[in-house]
């Protein structure tokens, strides 16, 4: 299971909760946000330990300021946060791969507030890589609230997603207990945070620990041979 944290702002603060076990590191590039990376950083946040991603957030941006910031920040993942159209993500494909080569992913989230958002996924198969379902709010997400993850049962898609929305401690039981094939993942933020864009690492990593551990357990309940003692 991946777990992303989101919103991370500061070098130091990165390291630590890359080193709590996170697999990627969430960077937004939104200037509205409390969390704007370019507020609160250098162009570079610093090497990261081996397999862990950075992912930049961004909101109806124009492609040319995506490829710069891929560049400027070694950028692994581009995830998508606003309107954008799958016409949108084919032309980002294009320009990503002849500017910076294939192998950055993209990701495109889709707001949900009832069952019926999941139409909208079918749009993105085939110019995205993965899903992000996050709750439907307000402006651009952030609202620290949970969708009813009921609601996951309506998605039929092959593209993998990762599950968004007011995750925090706590929750690690029930996300274990999902079942859905897709499941790829989970983007965890304001609930873990000591100031807007500043992570409580020690708190992370309780989380990450926690979840892979029930997430584990779940499995080999699942997988063990029938009549095992």
């Amino acid at each position: 299971m991946i777990i992303k944290v989101c919103g991370m702002t500061q070098p130091a603060n990165i390291a630590d909760v890359a080193a709590a076990g996170a697999d990627w590191i969430g960077l937004i590039f939104y200037p509205p946000s409390p969390r704007y990376v370019a507020k609160a950083a250098p162009p570079a946040v610093g090497k990261l330990p081996g397999g862990v991603k950075k992912a930049g957030v961004f909101v109806d941006a124009p492609a040319r300021e995506i490829v710069a910031r891929v560049a400027g920040f070694g950028l692994d993942i581009v995830q998508l946060h606003g309107n954008e159209p799958p016409a949108a993500l084919r032309d980002l494909r294009r320009t990503l791969d002849a500017a910076a080569g294939p192998g950055i992913r993209i990701v495109k989230t889709v707001s949900v507030g009832s069952p019926d958002d999941m139409a909208r996924c079918a749009d993105y198969e085939g110019c995205a890589d993965l899903l992000l379902f996050d709750t439907r709010c307000q402006g651009a997400g952030g609202s620290g609230r949970q969708f009813d993850w009921a609601a996951l049962g309506a998605y039929g898609g092959s593209l993998p997603f990762m599950l968004s929305g007011g995750i925090g401690p706590g929750d690690e039981g029930r996300i274990a207990s999902l079942t859905h094939p897709r499941l790829a993942g989970v983007d965890i933020n304001s609930r873990f945070e000591t100031a807007p864009g500043v992570k409580d690492a020690a708190l992370v990593g309780k989380f990450i620990a926690r979840l892979r551990k029930l997430a584990e357990a779940q499995t080999y309940t699942e997988t063990k041979p029938t009549g095992y003692e």
